[in-house]
């Protein structure tokens, strides 16, 4: 496999950390092509035989260190509340500690591999690590909704939700019971599946919703790949099937940081 098709590989990857940390896709794939071009001029990573993925995200990580400004000025630019919530998130909070955990947990690095990408040792990304679970502790208790066809997954994300103290105002195994019950309880966060038992989308339930609700969406999925093609509008937040339960905490966290997780023009994919 050449160079060029192992960074093909992995950019879907790369997308998806990129539009969490960020909460955002145009911002997320910004960083990303000045990741790749960063890349392609840098002779050490055309050298690299063995860690590609590694590399990719330590080069990910100096364009971030290097672009602060253009991150808050690019979420502060947009019109629409998301940004504008960005923004603030943004000036208001370090990420350092919120990288390290999305690295760990969404990404699945080991704490040594996230120290290679973000210049520290393990103890000291195991330290951030903890520091960021410590903040989402802190965080404010918002109304769940699950959208989910598998009774098993159902109540094993229930359970979670309930034991991070969040509560949960419905689950919905169709799209229009998730409508339903959004229209009327309007949740603060929406975890929903990609495919329903009734052959629907969890895509056009959110849709929906998002015609009379500003609410953060995660998207949970077997193959997130197939939404990170880079060729049309996609969601912020993904989860992989089957998944970690740090992995869905680290999503609802830092979906709930930036307060609104899929921006209606980001939503129809």
């Amino acid at each position: 496999m050449s160079l060029g098709q192992k960074v093909a590989s992995n950019l879907p990857l790369l997308r998806r950390y990129a539009r969490a940390l960020t909460g955002s896709q145009a911002i997320g794939d910004t960083l990303v092509q000045a990741t790749l071009e960063a890349a392609l001029s840098d002779p050490d990573f055309k050298r690299e035989e063995g860690a590609i993925r590694i590399a990719l995200y330590g080069i990910f990580q100096r364009v971030w260190d290097t672009n602060e400004r253009t991150q808050t000025h690019a979420a502060h630019s947009g019109s629409d509340r998301h940004r504008d919530g960005a923004q603030r998130s943004l000036s208001a909070t370090t990420p350092r500690n919120r990288q390290a955990l999305l690295l760990t947990t969404v990404e699945e690095f080991s704490s040594e591999q996230a120290g290679q990408i973000m210049g520290a040792n393990s103890a000291q990304i195991d330290a951030l690590v903890a520091d960021a679970i410590a903040e989402i502790e802190r965080e404010q208790a918002t109304s769940v909704l699950i959208i989910e066809d598998e009774p098993v997954i159902t109540m094993q994300i229930e359970d979670l939700v309930l034991s991070l103290g969040h509560s949960v105002c419905g689950t919905a195994a169709t799209r229009d019971e998730a409508v339903a019950i959004a229209s009327r309880n309007r949740p603060g966060l929406v975890l929903a599946d990609i495919q329903l038992a009734d052959g629907s989308s969890g895509l056009d339930a959110v849709d929906d919703i998002m015609d009379f609700a500003d609410v953060p969406v995660i998207f949970i999925t077997a193959f997130p790949e197939r939404l990170l093609t880079g060729d049309r509008d996609e969601p912020t937040y993904l989860v992989t099937k089957p998944f970690h339960e740090k992995t869905v905490q680290a999503a609802i966290s830092q979906a709930l940081f930036f307060g609104s997780g899929v921006p209606v023009n980001e939503a129809k994919v």
